[in-house]
C-alpha cells in the first residue's frame, strides 16, 4: 500500500469518526421534533427513503407524522421531511439562499448530463433560462401543434394496426415512450428517434430511455458524491468509477457516454445548418422551429453577456429529451391506466373530445392548440392524474447557510410543546414530497386520495386556496415552483392533451389482468414486476 493510499484510508477513517462524536454529542431542537427511529446509525432511514420500497415508507411516514417531520440521514445526521405548504413557500420561493439545491443531484447530473438546467446554479442557470424561457411560451407551441399532430396521428395508426383483429393488451407505456421520444425529438431538437410506424433502433434513443432506469439503482450512493467528487481530477475519478465492479455504475458509464456522443453530433449539425441560412433549416425534421434550433439562432444573436457557451447548449439537448420523455410519458401512461379503471370518466371524455373534432360532414378534424387546451374536461382528467400522480413524487434540497424554516401551523413536539418554526443548519438535507402536497388532507378535503376529475370543474376548497401553494401549476407542487420550477410545463401539458385527443376518439382502453405496481424510483414507472422490475404497463386496447 503506497503513503497516499494510507494517508486517504486514514483521512477517511478519522472523517468518519468526527461525524459519529459529532451525532452522539451534538443536541438539537430537531431532537423534540416527532419522526422514525433509524434503521441503523450509518445510514439513518436512507435505505426506507431511497430503497426499492421507498413509496410504501415515505407514504406511512407522512401519514402517521403529517406535514413536517424529522429522518435520520447517515450516522443520524438530522434531515427534515415535509410538505408543509409555508415551509414549501420558504425552500421553493422566499428562502432560496437558505435552502439550495442537493450537492450529490447537482454533481450527478453534471457529470451523466453537463452543465445544463439541472445542474446550473446562479447566475449560469437564470442565464440559461432567459433563453430557453420564450421557447415554451403558448405563441411558440402554437406553432408546434400541427407537428404535435402529426406525430401523434402516426401513433393512433401503429398501435390501430396491432388491435384491428380484436382486442389486444398492449404495453401502453412503450408506446407513450415512443411518442414522448419523437414529440421532444422534432419539437425540441429537430431531430427523429422513432418513425412509429416500425420498430427502428436509435442509439440516442436506447440511452435516453435507459438513463432513469440505470441510475435508480445507485441512489443510496448518491449522499457520498460530494465526499468523492473532491479526491483527484476528472479523469482520475472516471478511471477509479470504471474499475467498481458494480454492473449499474458500469451501464450509466455506457449511457452517459453515448448520450454525449449524440448531444454533441446534433449540435454540430444544427450549427452547420444555421451558418448555411435560414432555407436550409426550413427543409429539416421540426421545419426549423425546434426548440434547440431556435435556442441556438437566438444565442448567436443574444449580448456577449448572456450567450452560452457551447458546452451549455450541448448539456441541454440530453437534459431536455429526458425532463420531457420519462416523466410526460409515464404521465400518460398513468392516466390511461386510471381511465381503463374508470370507463364512465373515459366515455365522458370521448365524448367531449369528439364533440369538438366533428368537422360537420362526419370527419374528424385535427384541434389546434386553443381548441386543445380549452376542452373543460379533458382539462380536469389531466389535472387531476397529475395531482395524484405525480411522476416525481419527491425533490431534494440542501441547506446552504443557516436559517428558519416556518410553518403554515404549529405542530407538536415530542415533549408536547408547539412548534412554529424550527433552525436549520448548513449541510442539513430536506426531502420535500411532491406527491403528499398534492394529496394533503387538509387542504383538498377526505377525497384527496381518490381520482376525481370533477373536482376541477367546481370551486376549490377555500383551505387550498389560501394555503398559497407555491407551484407553478393549479395548486400543485408536481412541476415545483420558483426559479427552479419546470420550464417546459406547458409543452407537458400539449403533449398529454393531444395524445389523449387522438388515441380516444378512435381506442377503448380497459385493465389488463396483470398486477402494475408503480415503482417511485426518481421518476415513478410501471412495472408488473416489484424490486427495479421492467418498466412496462400492459392494457387492453380494442377499436371502437
Amino acid at each position: 500500500m503506497t503513503p497516499l493510499q494510507q494517508f486517504l484510508i486514514l483521512a477517511f477513517v478519522l472523517y468518519v469518526v468526527w461525524r459519529i462524536l459529532r451525532a452522539v454529542r451534538a443536541k438539537s431542537p430537531w431532537d423534540n421534533v416527532p419522526g422514525p427511529q433509524p434503521v441503523s446509525f450509518l445510514r439513518g432511514n436512507v435505505d426506507q427513503l431511497l430503497g426499492p420500497d421507498r413509496g410504501a415508507f415515505r407514504d406511512a411516514f407522512a401519514r402517521q407524522y403529517g406535514r413536517l417531520f424529522r429522518v435520520y440521514g447517515p450516522m443520524k445526521t438530522n434531515w427534515i421531511y415535509t410538505f408543509d405548504p409555508r415551509a414549501m413557500h420558504s425552500i421553493f420561493i422566499k428562502d432560496t439562499d437558505v435552502f439550495g439545491m442537493n450537492t450529490s443531484l447537482m454533481l450527478t447530473n453534471m457529470i451523466t448530463l453537463g452543465p445544463g438546467l439541472f445542474s446550473s446554479i446562479g447566475h449560469q442557470h437564470q442565464r440559461q433560462r432567459k433563453l430557453l424561457n420564450p421557447l415554451f411560451s403558448a405563441k411558440h407551441l402554437r406553432d408546434m401543434t400541427p407537428i404535435f399532430n402529426a406525430i401523434i396521428g402516426r401513433l393512433e395508426e401503429a398501435v390501430s394496426s396491432r388491435v384491428k383483429s380484436g382486442a389486444q393488451e398492449i404495453d401502453i407505456l412503450g408506446w407513450m415512450g415512443r411518442a414522448a421520444l419523437e414529440l421532444i425529438g422534432q419539437g425540441g431538437l429537430g431531430y427523429s428517434f422513432d418513425p412509429l410506424t416500425k420498430d427502428a433502433a436509435d442509439e440516442f434513443g436506447e440511452a435516453l430511455i435507459s438513463y432513469f432506469p440505470a441510475i435508480s439503482p445507485t441512489d443510496t450512493f448518491r449522499p457520498l458524491f460530494p465526499l468523492m467528487s473532491r479526491i483527484g481530477t476528472p479523469s482520475f475519478r472516471r478511471r477509479v468509477a470504471e474499475m467498481i465492479p458494480y454492473a449499474p455504475i458500469r451501464r450509466m458509464i455506457e449511457v452517459t457516454d453515448t448520450m454525449h456522443e449524440s448531444s454533441t453530433k446534433i449540435y454540430n449539425e444544427k450549427k452547420a445548418l444555421l451558418e448555411a441560412g435560414n432555407q436550409e433549416m426550413k427543409h429539416q425534421v421540426g421545419e426549423g422551429k425546434d426548440i434547440i434550433g431556435v435556442l441556438m439562432r437566438a444565442n448567436m444573436e443574444a449580448a456577449e453577456e448572456d450567450r452560452l457557451p457551447a458546452e451549455e447548449v450541448v448539456a441541454q439537448i440530453s437534459t431536455m429529451v429526458l425532463a420531457a420523455m420519462d416523466t410526460t410519458s409515464n404521465a400518460l401512461s398513468r392516466t390511461l391506466e386510471l381511465l381503463a379503471e374508470h370507463t364512465d370518466v373515459q366515455q365522458t371524455l370521448r365524448e367531449e373530445i369528439l364533440r369538438a373534432r366533428d368537422d360537420g360532414t362526419g370527419k374528424l378534424k385535427d384541434l389546434d392548440y386553443d381548441e386543445v387546451m380549452g376542452l373543460p374536461y379533458l382539462d380536469a382528467v389531466c389535472r387531476e392524474s397529475l395531482r395524484l400522480s405525480p411522476p416525481v413524487p419527491i425533490t431534494l434540497r440542501q441547506v446552504i447557510k443557516d436559517g428558519v424554516l416556518p410553518l403554515s401551523a404549529p405542530i407538536r413536539g415530542l415533549d408536547g410543546t408547539l412548534i412554529e418554526s424550527l433552525p436549520v443548519k448548513k449541510g442539513m438535507w430536506v426531502v420535500a414530497d411532491l406527491k403528499m402536497s398534492n394529496c394533503n388532507k387538509e387542504l383538498w378535503g377526505e377525497d384527496a386520495d381518490e381520482w376525481k376529475p370533477e373536482r376541477w370543474l367546481k370551486p376549490l376548497p377555500t383551505a387550498l386556496e389560501d394555503a398559497r401553494i407555491p407551484g407553478v401549476y393549479s395548486h400543485l407542487m408536481t412541476f415545483l415552483g420558483g426559479g427552479r420550477g419546470c420550464i417546459g410545463f406547458k409543452f407537458s401539458q400539449l403533449e398529454m392533451k393531444v395524445v389523449l385527443v387522438t388515441l380516444l376518439s378512435t381506442m377503448k382502453f380497459e385493465p389488463s389482468e396483470k398486477t402494475v405496481i408503480w415503482n417511485p424510483a426518481l421518476v415513478s414507472y410501471p412495472s408488473v414486476e416489484q424490486g427495479w422490475g421492467k418498466a412496462e404497463l400492459p392494457l387492453k386496447v380494442s377499436l371502437l
